[in-house]
């Protein structure tokens, strides 16, 4: 039996090197023959490339070319999950989370899928996800990223006051540096506004936008241009009890959150 035609790769750039992947991700490659590595990683680094230039055509190409090479690497499988995440193919990218999942053994990709259950129309399987014994094992960042993933399923689910609930301690315990917090301040305004909460909403936005200096969120454009600066008053500038550890910055994260990270729809 002839074998199927083998399904050409996108062409690597000579600067598509691997050294520039997280190093989690590195350790897993070396599973691999170094002439297979070399090319894996060199499609993950362009994955990562045209997902930051919205090129979401190439960055799947990329994707399925290092699954089709390295299919059993979890974070392999993981890449190709957060492409299809941020294509809106939620039924593909859960799929892949899951094999990337049972593949690790890790849970940080439970935010990741919670979103993604939220995008397939069950935000009640979102909130079900959070409430499993595998969540409370989450890293710091990664229980934010869910927490504000369940606000947004509460609110889908039309439980807006308990969306404001859920998320309003981790939005008044943030402080500036922490790299959450634009995201989960925006959480905490849209669930404000949700409930009906208009002006504390306008407020939260405001908050949000004076420490999103990523452009992670849209709070700036929310408040239109000309309006006069809110001032949220966030009391003591405490962090919120074992959420500011060192290093929880951007690189530090868990590799799944570099690639990807939920977007707390509203």
């Amino acid at each position: 039996m002839r074998r199927p035609p083998r399904t050409p790769e996108p062409p690597l750039p000579e600067d598509a090197d691997a050294g520039g992947l997280d190093r989690a991700l590195r350790s897993e490659l070396r599973t691999l023959s170094k002439e297979n590595a070399e090319g894996v990683g060199g499609h993950l680094v362009m994955v990562g490339r045209m997902l930051d230039a919205e090129d979401f055509d190439l960055a799947l190409a990329h994707a399925e070319a290092a699954a089709r090479r390295a299919g059993r690497v979890a974070g392999v499988r993981e890449t190709l999950g957060v492409v299809y995440y941020r294509r809106g193919e939620w039924a593909k990218a859960l799929a892949e989370f899951r094999t990337a999942r049972r593949l690790s053994g890790s849970q940080h990709l439970l935010p990741l899928m919670a979103d993604v259950e939220r995008g397939l129309g069950r935000p009640e399987r979102a909130v079900e996800l959070a409430a499993s014994p595998e969540a409370a094992h989450l890293a710091a960042a990664e229980q934010v990223e869910l927490a504000i993933v369940v606000a947004g399923a509460r609110a889908d689910l039309g439980q807006h006051a308990a969306a404001v609930q859920h998320i309003e301690r981790l939005a008044r315990a943030s402080t500036a540096r922490q790299p959450w917090a634009a995201r989960v301040r925006y959480a905490y305004a849209a669930a404000l506004e949700g409930a009906g909460h208009e002006e504390e909403a306008q407020q939260w936005y405001a908050s949000a936008a004076e420490v999103d200096v990523h452009g992670e969120t849209d709070a700036a454009e929310r408040l239109g241009t000309g309006d006069e600066a809110w001032v949220v008053d966030l009391g003591d500038d405490d962090p919120v009890p074992g959420h500011d550890r060192p290093g929880a910055d951007e690189t530090s994260r868990p590799a799944g959150e570099q690639r990807g990270r939920p977007e707390g729809r509203s």
